[in-house]
């Protein structure tokens, strides 16, 4: 019978396939990396359609997180601001300022402000900011000093191994109920002596926290 492929024909196929079979495996293990860090856009500024500056009204003008974010202590979500609680001061103050031209359309149009998300958990993971709230977790544990921000952007990745470093200890983390919208708060030197006390005092079910089912539904 003809030969019609050189000697070097197996070799080569061999090569190959174990090149072709590491090459899946570096991919497999390459696209959750990628998508975890590279591609989760963290520390990336979002444009929105008022460069709302938070550094201005949180700390200069000493406005609150609740003014803007009603429901974060009650709600599964932090809501956005409607317009209507922005005009409470731009109705007399930058009247007219091209900077605010999207907030008056939508105020004379009765129409919502389209803002851009920042944080989009997605469909398959539940997250309820008033039961981390009314459990002592921070608001700059997971936002960051928002508070030095004039823009806002992502500062943590909120991937399921990062969420889980604060649910196998949840002593490391959490804080006195009166501080948790404090920004510039830093956790003592006693932290996990704090944390087992407020865990306890709190009632944190650890068990659950790692349990499955807790985020995803």
């Amino acid at each position: 019978m003809p030969q019609y492929f050189p000697p070097n024909t197996n070799a080569f196929v061999r090569w190959a396939l174990l090149g072709g079979g590491a090459f899946m495996v570096a991919l497999i293990v390459a696209l959750p990396i990628y998508a975890r860090t590279m591609n989760n856009a963290v520390g990336v500024p979002v444009e929105q359609p008022v460069a709302f500056a938070h550094n201005l009204h949180v700390t200069q003008l000493g406005l609150d997180c609740r003014y803007c974010h009603t429901s974060v202590e009650v709600a599964a979500s932090a809501n956005v601001p409607a317009s209507e609680t922005c005009m409470t001061c731009h109705s007399q103050i930058r009247v007219g300022s091209p900077e605010l031209a999207a907030l008056w359309t939508s105020w004379e149009a009765d129409a919502p402000l389209e803002w851009n998300r920042v944080h989009d958990l997605p469909e398959y993971a539940y997250f309820n900011h008033s039961a981390h709230i009314t459990n002592g977790v921070g608001c700059s544990t997971c936002h960051g000093r928002v508070d030095q921000m004039e823009g806002i952007w992502k500062n943590e990745p909120l991937t399921m191994g990062w969420c889980m470093e604060c649910h196998r200890a949840p002593e490391r983390f959490v804080r006195p109920r009166s501080e948790v919208f404090n920004m510039a708060y830093q956790p003592p030197s006693d932290q996990l002596t704090l944390g087992r006390e407020l865990v306890a005092a709190y009632h944190i079910d650890t068990e659950l926290l790692i349990s499955c089912s807790t985020c995803h539904r």
